[in-house]
């Protein structure tokens, strides 16, 4: 009869210990962290497995796609687009073949930088019919010098034997083979030069973007080779022996990372044919096939779905693709039978054959060209022998047609860029109200891929303590995750005593929630004193802060995966972005409970950035959910100008590109902004802040005084607290 109410007695005895033993600065035990799938171990390039989960509805995948679009263009320094004029092009140099003619072929892509190749083209010019002919774009990858590749005899009858060439020419040749059998097919061929191949030399190959300067202007390899197949295709169109409305492009390897890169991203072509590259497992192991934003939450395979419902066929070897039939096709499929086109999507591995682009492979190519470039010819295509031209016979440049002598050096290319980047931006800092729409545009749509979210889904909020402050209020703990992203943000929220009236508060410092309290869990006088008015406070560790870190410990610096920063950040978020994705995580649950009148954002202790980032990349939703609170940020003489180090964790790929600091907070225009520890700031840095509000007419005043406030001192939580309850 005793058992049961004694019972209860313990379990209240336990339950009251527990939650007086809960403090509002800590969650989890000292050393023990959340279980934040970030913590764990971070993707790379090399990783057996990419996975992607393909969208079920044609509505959710023309959103995905529409998003990932941008995210290409963001990654690889395309956006905004960078100027095309008319193609000029310098053919010459035939060689007659009987039924096709090679000529040599280069054009400017850009001022001063010029795209060098071989043209095929079938004899006669137009078809017996009088209509213009298919053009097909082939990049070559990484082989061996390129457009130039031998592979020697014996590597040749090492092909042979295995059964993978039937002639001589085409194992030593398998480049020339490519081009020769398409042209006979009747398709005007153009083969074309990776940077730092062949007659493209005057840019390296594997060099040249690794630097701070160039992550911060998102400067990349990955940028230039697909802006240049983007003027191979409008040299093509240029041909008059061209039909516009039948471009095809066919590449191996790093030839299919490019086919793959200009399919997803241009209209123009067709069909294609990536061969031996789109696959689940690795990515592409050059740094012209990888740069900051390019694949975290996708993979290649994301990338080659941009191109449905255009007819599609892929080859994998044994190699990174072996797979392909079984990872990665059918994810393709279901992509295009979101189309009802699932038929013009195919692929076939040939696993008894390494790494290739064999005369096997090539014949699979050929058929897939045939039918659906509606060709005409009789399946099935089989190749035949040719008489290679020597490497050297191909070479675009030689003493009598030297390489034009305002060819840039990789100096002289990156200035050039930098320049023309800065008087993009420059153009945006004009116009007025109707400049600041069009700011928002193209800078906005930037900082979605390098700072804003995915679209928001639903929040899971986890409670797990809550009590009594010391002073009088109560507390809330606990983590918040969102959308099944196998985040966990701890998060505090303290409560005034008496019936809240006023607004909430949310502050973020850089050292944690932590910097809210004094080392027993009592908040600071100035946390009190919000308290005492009336006001809630809330406060989270974000991303390697405060419990959300390994170990407990705190992060100063990023390791990078080798010298160059693309094979990290391509694919995996930044801290910073990280940083910033957090604070607008947190705010939605908590703003819709607590929002009342106002919501303020504070940061605090290396905190004010993220807050000032958050602030101008929030949804108009969000934002509206704010009222008339001012954003606080203590910027702490920040500017990314002052990056010097890759494992710097401030370092944001392409902030500079969209002017810096301010120009990335100038998106918050024309909100109440507070912005304190500016001395030491670069002025060229907030200039465009202050500008965009000029623009926005924010400076002029209004109820709350001027929108705009710069201040040379630290913010102190005093004059938080001050500024909150003026």
């Amino acid at each position: 009869m005793t058992r049961l109410p004694l019972l209860s007695v313990v379990l209240l005895f336990l339950v009251s210990c527990d939650v007086k033993a809960a403090r509002p600065d800590r969650i989890f035990p000292e050393g023990q962290a959340p279980a934040d799938s970030r913590l764990e171990k971070p993707r790379t390039l090399g990783d057996k497995y990419h996975p992607w989960a393909a969208p079920r509805t044609l509505k959710e995948w023309n959103a995905v796609s529409k998003r990932v679009r941008l995210q290409l263009r963001v990654a690889t320094g395309l956006w905004p687009a960078w100027p095309r004029g008319p193609i000029k092009s310098v053919i010459y140099g035939k060689v007659d073949r009987g039924d096709y003619t090679v000529e040599k072929v280069y054009f400017a892509s850009l001022p001063g930088h010029y795209v060098t190749g071989s043209l095929y083209r079938p004899k006669g010019g137009r078809s017996a019919a009088g209509t213009r002919r298919p053009g097909i774009l082939c990049p070559h990858g990484h082989w061996p010098n390129g457009r130039f590749y031998d592979a020697g005899a014996a590597k040749a009858a090492a092909q042979m034997k295995k059964g993978a060439e039937k002639f001589e020419a085409g194992a030593r040749f398998p480049l020339q083979a490519r081009m020769v059998q398409l042209a006979r097919m009747g398709c005007v061929v153009f083969h074309y030069d990776m940077v730092g191949y062949a007659d493209s030399g005057a840019l390296p190959h594997r060099t040249g973007f690794g630097d701070v300067p160039a992550v911060l202007r998102l400067q990349n390899l990955m940028g230039l080779q697909t802006f240049n197949s983007f003027r191979a295709v409008d040299f093509l169109e240029s041909l008059p022996d061209v039909d516009g409305k039948r471009i095809a492009v066919t590449g191996a390897s790093g030839g299919g990372t490019q086919t793959f890169m200009l399919c997803a991203l241009d209209q123009r072509p067709r069909v294609a044919f990536p061969a031996v590259m789109v696959s689940t497992d690795m990515q592409g192991g050059c740094v012209c096939e990888n740069c900051c934003f390019l694949r975290p939450g996708i993979n290649n395979i994301t990338i080659a779905a941009l191109f449905a419902p255009r007819p599609m066929a892929l080859s994998g070897a044994d190699d990174w693709t072996i797979n392909i039939e079984t990872r990665g096709l059918p994810e393709l499929k279901t992509i295009y039978g979101l189309f009802g086109k699932s038929e013009l999507v195919h692929a076939k591995c040939y696993p008894q054959f390494g790494h290739n682009y064999n005369q096997v492979s090539r014949e699979m190519m050929y058929a897939w060209m045939n039918q659906y470039l509606k060709l005409g010819l009789v399946d099935p295509i089989r190749e035949r022998n040719f008489e290679p031209i020597v490497p050297a016979r191909l070479a675009v440049f030689d003493a009598e047609h030297p390489q034009p002598k305002d060819a840039m050096s990789l100096e002289q290319y990156r200035a050039a860029q930098s320049d023309r980047a800065e008087r993009q931006y420059a153009r945006l800092l004009t116009g007025g109200r109707k400049g600041v729409a069009r700011y928002r545009r193209v800078v906005g749509s930037a900082a979605k891929v390098l700072l804003a979210d995915s679209p928001v889904g639903s929040h899971t909020v986890k409670p797990i303590g809550n009590g009594n402050l010391d002073g009088g209020g109560t507390f809330e703990t606990g983590t918040i995750s969102r959308d099944g992203d196998g985040h966990a943000i701890p998060w505090t929220l303290l409560k005034p005593a008496r019936k809240a009236s006023g607004s909430l508060v949310a502050w973020f410092d850089g050292r944690g929630k932590s910097a809210l309290f004094d080392g027993r869990g009592t908040p600071v006088a100035a946390v009190r004193r919000l308290l005492d008015a009336g006001h809630a406070v809330l406060s989270a560790d974000v991303f390697l802060t405060g419990e959300l870190t390994p170990k407990g410990q705190p992060v100063t610096s990023v390791v990078t995966h080798g010298s160059f920063v693309g094979y990290t950040y391509g694919y995996n978020l930044p801290p910073l972005t990280h940083r910033v994705r957090d604070v607008l995580a947190v705010l939605p649950p908590h703003v819709k409970t607590w929002g009342r009148r106002h919501v303020h954002l504070v940061g605090t202790g290396g905190a004010g950035t993220w807050v000032m980032l958050a602030r101008a990349v929030m949804s108009p939703s969000q934002a509206n959910a704010l009222g008339g609170g001012m954003t606080i940020s203590d910027i702490g003489g920040f500017a990314f100008s002052k990056i010097t180090r890759r494992e710097d964790p401030m370092l944001l790929p392409g902030a500079l590109k969209y002017g810096g600091l301010g120009g990335l907070a100038a998106l918050a225009a024309p909100a109440r902004l507070f912005v304190g520890g500016t001395k030491g700031v670069p002025p060229a840095e907030l200039m465009p802040l202050r500008k965009i509000y000029d623009m926005a007419d924010g400076i002029i005043g209004g109820l709350f005084g001027r929108k705009l406030r710069f201040q040379e001192e630290p913010v102190t939580p005093g004059q938080v607290a001050d500024l909150v309850l003026d």
